[in-house]
């Protein structure tokens, strides 16, 4: 029998969790292919250091975009290809166990489920990425207590109160990682008229990004193409700059959560107080996100311990623990 797997089918990242082995891949959501022969030459991190370095008849995609399938056929190879890549020579169909945003529609949720199908798996279950985060943040879901998870990916924010193995409210929006490089790129071209690609306003988010006031602040130099001239350009950039760039996609993810917390029961609202915000995800990792949230919302703020891998670890927990953890399936699975 194939082992049964746990896919975290990210906008920025795909993760892979193998029943009985953890983690086992863990690859850019990018996809490189011939468009002349539709021949997919390579996904992952090989794909991701395509970008922007293609001739015309080869394009690297993602083809997943807010956390929803934007190119379906596209999407059901790639996870064919992580289907052949993890369960290299064993015989038999896995049941697949894909992690999915709460705020996809019923035909975004059929359609993650028939690629699953499609790319050779015997059953494709969905659990809300929310939930998975809190197992995998280690957090007692069956319990009658309010905990809130805040999951911050490269396409969509998640926040949702959890208690007693349900959501109790939650808020997503699809204002994530990827916007908050739109909006680096987007000042460089109206303050210093220079065209940067997703990877460099990414790089620059990594190196000097902050959603809060950080110590030490440093500048760091971008080249990019120049709109008057096409010829390449370098200008210096400060962190107090990159800060006001992201001031609009930050400015929304901590709203969301301040407005979900409003929400929440007034019995557990005294349980988020008591134990924090648990956060994860990549891009919640940005510096000074964790205080800019308690800043705002007057409550402690905790980054899980693994915010990267925080969502396929709790679908891993779920897989490992099949039998007892079917009941948080909002939907039933689809077989094949």
């Amino acid at each position: 029998m194939a082992r049964d797997l746990a896919i975290d089918l990210g906008t920025a990242n795909t993760l892979v969790y193998v029943k009985g082995r953890g983690v086992q891949l863990d690859q850019p959501t990018v996809i490189a292919i011939n468009e002349r022969s539709g021949d997919i030459l390579a996904m992952g991190d090989e794909a991701y250091a395509m970008i922007g370095r293609t001739p015309g008849h080869i394009v690297a995609v993602r083809p997943m975009r807010g956390g929803a399938i934007s190119d379906f056929d596209t999407t059901s190879r790639l996870i064919r290809m992580l289907l052949q890549r993890v369960t290299t020579g064993r015989l038999g169909r896995p049941q697949v166990l894909i992690c999915v945003p709460s705020a996809i529609t019923e035909v975004e949720r059929r359609a993650v489920q028939e690629a699953t199908l499609q790319a050779g798996a015997r059953a494709a279950y969905l659990v809300e990425e929310p939930m998975a985060a809190a197992i995998g943040a280690g957090l007692p879901v069956h319990e009658p207590t309010g905990h809130l998870v805040v999951d911050i990916g490269g396409g969509t924010t998640e926040v949702a109160c959890i208690s007693l193995g349900g959501i109790v409210a939650a808020k997503a929006i699809r204002v994530a990682g990827f916007d908050m490089d739109a909006a680096i790129a987007a000042h460089l071209r109206r303050e210093y008229a220079i065209v940067i690609g997703e990877r460099t306003a990414e790089q620059v988010k990594l190196a000097i990004g902050s959603a809060w006031p950080q110590p030490g602040e440093q500048k760091t130099e971008v080249t990019g193409r120049e709109l008057a001239t096409g010829m390449p350009k370098t200008v210096p950039i400060s962190a107090a700059e990159i800060r006001e760039a992201l001031k609009e996609p930050v400015g929304q993810i901590v709203q969301s959560v301040v407005s979900t917390l409003a929400e929440v029961p007034p019995e557990l609202a005294g349980d988020v107080l008591d134990k924090g915000i648990f956060l994860a995800g990549g891009a919640g990792m940005l510096r000074g996100l964790q205080a800019r949230i308690a800043h705002e919302a007057q409550v402690a703020v905790h980054r899980a311990e693994a915010p990267l891998a925080c969502v396929v670890l709790g679908a891993g927990r779920i897989l490992e623990e099949l039998d007892d953890l079917a009941p948080l399936f909002t939907h039933e699975p689809a077989r094949r």
